[in-house]
């Protein structure tokens, strides 16, 4: 994060002002598409540096060796079985913006998520959803 922020404020930022001075340079600002679109490109490069900046004060770095593997914690890989369909299913707890259920990883905010945290092995997790409520067992904790 640290290294695109970085790529961010010294290589994309002169960029963009350059290319909002070269569209400037170009006459009438009234009537000038590649001006707006040369500051809306800066506005959006700003607001990603704001996100990626306040990412980065907000950031901790967990020892996962320091971290509990009786109960589902952030970064608790979790076997779970959908008792009413017999489904079993393996996910990784994180952290919102790391969050990607095509990979297995589901947020600790998630409804699923929110369920499982500090349940141990052989609890069953009652989980609201919108169309009801899902009882999961916790069969494995894992790091």
């Amino acid at each position: 994060m640290r290294e695109e922020l970085s790529h961010l404020k010294d290589v994309e930022r002169p960029k963009a002002s350059q290319a909002i001075g070269e569209a400037r340079d170009k006459g009438d600002l009234s009537e000038n598409a590649e001006y707006d679109a040369a500051k809306e490109a800066q506005g959006m490069l700003e607001m990603k540096i704001s996100k990626l900046e306040e990412q980065l004060s907000n950031a901790r770095i967990i020892d996962e060796s320091q971290l509990d593997s009786s109960k589902v914690l952030v970064l608790s890989k979790v076997k779970i079985k959908n008792q009413s369909n017999g489904m079993e299913m393996n996910y990784t707890l994180v952290a919102d913006g790391e969050a990607d259920l095509a990979s297995g990883k589901i947020s600790v905010n998630s409804p699923i998520g929110k369920g499982l945290l500090g349940k141990s092995v052989g609890e069953v997790a009652d989980i609201q959803v919108p169309n009801g409520i899902l009882k999961f067992e916790i069969l494995e904790i894992s790091r």
